[in-house]
C-alpha cells in the first residue's frame, strides 16, 4: 500500500466492509481531485456538490458523486483529457481503474464519465483482512460518477480550498452560500421516480445548523435556468421559505432516512426527522 494511502485511511477506523468500500471511494474522490488539479481542471472549473461539502468543508456524511461546474459556459467542453489525468493518478497510487466517459442519449448540458475498479482487488491493494473481503461478491465494483455542467447558472462565488493528502493541493470550489443555492435547487427540483433522496435534507440540516446563508441570486439564476421559476419578480426569502414549506408537506420523511442512513454513522441524527422538524427548521433559514 502507498505510503500516503495509508495515511488517508486511518482517519476512518474502519471495522467492517461498508466502513472499509466508502473509505476507499472518498480516497478515489481525493486522489482523483488530486489528478484534475495537476491536469489544471480547476483553471475551467469549479467542485461543488455534496462530496464538495464533504471533502472540502467536512460534512459528515459520506457522499458518491462527483459534481462540477464550468467557469463559463462551453459547448465543446471535453472531458477526455481528465478521465486521462485521473485514471492515471489512481493508477500512480496502486489502484486498477478504469475511466469512461458515459455516452448521451439525449442532448444535455451535462459531460459524464464513470470511475470503475473491481471492489475486492482496490480492497486488497489497501490490504484489508479477508475475514472482511470474504464476504464481498468477486464481481462488485466500485463506481463512482462525476459530472460536469458545461452551461453554468452564473452568479456564483468560486474560493480554492487546499488539501494535504495524498500531497497538497488546490481545488476551486463554489463558496458555501452558492454550494447551499446548488443543494435548494436539487432538493426543490429534483423528480424522483422510486425514492426521495434524504442526502439533500440531511444536507439541508447541516447547512442551517451552521447559520450559512443561501446566495438567493444564485438560487434564483438556477431555477429560472431550468424553468422552475418563471415569474417576474425575483426570488424573495418568503417566496423561497413559502417554496419548501410546499416541498416539505409532500415527503415521506421515513423514506427520506432509509436513504441517508448508509451514508452516516450516528443514526441517531435522524431521530427528529419529520415534517414539524423540518418546518421548524426553515424558519431559521437565512438568505443573502
Amino acid at each position: 500500500m502507498h505510503n500516503a494511502v495509508e495515511t488517508m485511511l486511518k482517519k476512518y477506523q474502519c471495522t467492517t466492509g461498508a466502513d472499509y468500500i466508502n473509505a476507499l471511494k472518498e480516497i478515489f474522490q481525493e486522489i482523483s481531485l488530486l489528478g484534475l488539479w495537476r491536469a489544471k481542471f480547476f483553471e475551467h472549473a469549479a467542485f461543488y456538490g455534496g462530496t464538495a461539502l464533504r471533502i472540502l468543508y467536512q460534512l459528515d456524511r459520506f457522499s458518491e458523486d462527483m459534481d462540477f461546474s464550468l467557469l463559463v459556459p462551453e459547448k465543446s467542453f471535453n472531458l477526455k483529457k481528465y478521465n486521462e489525468a485521473i485514471a492515471a493518478e489512481l493508477n500512480a497510487f496502486g489502484f486498477n481503474v478504469e475511466v469512461t466517459k458515459k455516452v448521451k442519449n439525449i442532448d444535455s448540458d451535462i459531460e459524464s464519465a464513470f470511475i470503475k475498479a473491481n471492489t475486492i482487488e482496490q480492497l486488497l491493494a489497501i490490504e484489508v483482512p479477508e475475514n472482511i473481503t470474504g464476504y464481498i461478491h468477486g464481481m462488485s465494483m466500485i463506481k463512482i460518477k462525476m459530472e460536469v455542467d458545461t452551461n453554468p447558472p452564473g452568479d456564483f462565488s468560486t474560493e480554492a480550498k487546499n488539501l494535504l493528502l495524498p500531497v497538497p493541493f488546490s481545488v476551486l470550489t463554489l463558496v458555501p452560500s452558492d454550494l447551499f443555492a446548488g443543494k435548494l435547487h436539487a432538493l426543490l427540483c429534483r423528480a424522483w421516480k422510486n425514492r426521495i433522496k434524504g442526502r439533500d435534507w440531511y444536507d439541508y440540516v447541516w447547512y442551517i445548523s451552521r447559520n450559512v446563508p443561501v446566495h438567493l441570486k444564485h438560487l434564483e439564476t438556477r431555477l429560472r435556468q431550468s424553468s422552475h421559476w418563471e415569474k417576474q419578480e425575483s426570488l424573495s426569502a418568503d417566496l423561497l421559505k413559502q417554496m419548501l414549506l410546499d416541498k416539505i408537506d409532500r415527503i415521506d420523511f421515513d423514506a427520506a432516512k432509509k436513504d441517508v442512513a448508509s451514508f452516516i454513522k450516528d443514526k441517531s441524527a435522524l431521530y427528529l426527522w419529520s415534517a414539524d422538524f423540518f418546518r421548524d427548521l426553515t424558519a431559521k433559514l437565512k438568505c443573502k
